[in-house]
């Protein structure tokens, strides 16, 4: 349920007025955000999608702690490019409530907006190079010490087994409506463990990851549009370059949204593939191995088959994860991620080659 204050435990705990002005941020799908008093941002973290809260902010006060030096060693200005948790009166990351729910504090940075798509290639470029440096900054950072908020989330095989369990059990009756979906998606069954496999065997370096690179988890200059900082640290954890790369490519480079159900309107647009890696290989090439370089055309063709296939066993399920607003918007969903899956895979040789450039 959507709160629409604050409670006053919550308030005096981060050392708050009990009657500071309160403004609802209502932007997130996920947790209650306010602004409170026009300098801090305090978010009520979703217990039914974030079973275990403390991990979030054990993860989020680790890593902004670690951004934080590497950005004053360059002369950056923390204040302003990074996400600051501010500490409870007792010094804890977070206020647990007398209803038992967690709240955090970040401090409010000024004159910076958030956008949900990208006005042109050279804003998705400077997406690119925010999400890039990002990467780049944590370069070197412990990854296995963070706790994984949800577990095998980018794991694309575990995903394969949810599909076939959801099809076995066909708890809604319509798996006999998604046979070519279901074909489709276990053709590629090979294909969607190769960067798990090269996890596996050591050829892939496990890193800090962010997990939900879209453009609106990045705030912006509004007069420049040149990125500021990158927010929603909830679903940092252990992963791979190329799930940060490819998530974002799955979005910013397709012509379309996701649920588009005309699919002669839904392109994989080489050129805002271009424009993202271009950004995004500025900041975070020197960091990565070849074998990364290499695959990050994968990772943009893992994360749009795994969304597709994740649509597809959410319809099966009947629609009990994505919020939906009709019978087959998971379904619409899925057979849109599927077709730019086949686009990507028309493309691969020149997505690698875009890669090179960039890279050289």
């Amino acid at each position: 349920m959507q709160l629409t204050s604050i409670p006053s435990q919550v308030l005096a705990a981060f050392g708050l007025a009990p009657n500071a002005e309160l403004v609802d941020m209502p932007g997130g799908h996920i947790n209650d955000t306010f602004l409170v008093g026009g300098a801090f941002v305090i978010q009520r973290i979703n217990r039914f999608v974030f079973p275990h809260p403390e991990h979030i902010m054990e993860n989020m006060v680790g890593v902004t702690s670690f951004l934080r030096e590497k950005l004053l060693a360059r002369g950056g200005n923390p204040e302003r490019e990074l996400l600051q948790v501010v500490p409870a009166q007792n010094g804890a990351s977070f206020v647990r409530d007398d209803a038992g729910d967690f709240w955090r504090c970040t401090r409010y940075i000024p004159d910076a907006v958030s956008y949900e798509t990208p006005d042109s290639p050279a804003m998705l470029r400077e997406a690119g190079r925010a999400f890039g440096d990002f990467q780049a900054l944590l370069n070197g950072y412990p990854a296995d010490t963070l706790h994984e908020i949800i577990p095998d989330f980018h794991n694309t095989p575990a995903r394969i087994r949810q599909l076939e369990e959801a099809a076995a059990a066909d708890s809604k009756g319509r798996l006999a409506q998604v046979e070519p979906e279901m074909e489709f998606a276990l053709s590629r069954r090979k294909q969607a463990g190769l960067l798990m496999d090269l996890l596996g065997q050591g050829k892939l370096p496990l890193r800090v990851t962010h997990n939900d690179t879209k453009m609106s988890n990045i705030l912006f200059d509004p007069a420049s549009k040149l990125a500021v900082c990158v927010i929603d640290l909830d679903t940092v954890m252990p992963g791979l370059a190329a799930f940060d790369f490819g998530d974002s490519i799955r979005a910013g480079a397709s012509s379309a949204a996701e649920d588009e159900t005309d699919l002669s309107r839904v392109h994989f647009d080489l050129e805002l593939y271009r424009a993202y890696t271009q950004g995004f290989l500025s900041t975070a090439g020197a960091a990565l191995t070849s074998t990364e370089l290499d695959t990050l055309p994968d990772g943009a063709w893992a994360m749009t088959y795994e969304v597709g296939i994740r649509f597809l066993a959410d319809y099966l399920n009947g629609d009990v994860y994505f919020r939906t607003a009709h019978p087959q918007h998971n379904l619409d969903r899925a057979r849109n991620q599927f077709h730019l899956v086949k686009q990507m895979e028309e493309h691969r040789e020149k997505m690698g080659r875009i890669v090179a450039e960039c890279t050289a």
